[in-house]
């Protein structure tokens, strides 16, 4: 990630990495981001993605939804991590540094530093491990 560049994004066109953002002019992407291949961000609402977050592949972000009628901007703050196969529905937080597990389903704001998961996520705790470092 030394060398990150921010990616070339057009209106519901994959980017080099295979993920589409659709309305990407309401879309606020952070430094040294990580998005997995086949994740679609639904920006037309806002969406801001803070720096050094990672999303995994295949997740679904959504500022608006036509099944509800909920529209709202989603904030994802630095060095937040989403898992594989998530979905993050409108007007949803992730504080900085929390940690969403594979596939979950997200509906509510997320604290900063807390682990979630599930369907719909739950929260499993403030202490978890990652690259071998403990964080509470």
């Amino acid at each position: 990630m030394k060398e990150w560049k921010p990616p070339n994004i057009l209106h519901n066109k994959p980017t080099e990495w295979n993920w589409i953002v659709s309305h990407p002019e309401e879309l606020d992407l952070g430094n040294h981001t990580d998005i997995g291949a086949f994740t679609y961000i639904q920006a037309e609402a806002g969406v801001q993605i803070g720096d050094n977050v990672q999303i995994g592949s295949h997740c679904s972000i959504y500022s608006v939804s036509t099944i509800d009628n909920k529209r709202g901007k989603v904030t994802i703050g630095k060095n937040a991590r989403i898992g594989t196969h998530s979905v993050v529905m409108p007007g949803v937080t992730i504080g900085d540094s929390a940690i969403i597990g594979a596939f979950s389903f997200v509906n509510c704001d997320i604290p900063a530093g807390e682990l979630w998961y599930g369907i719909p996520a739950r929260y499993q705790g403030n202490t978890y491990t990652h690259e071998g470092k403990i964080f509470t």
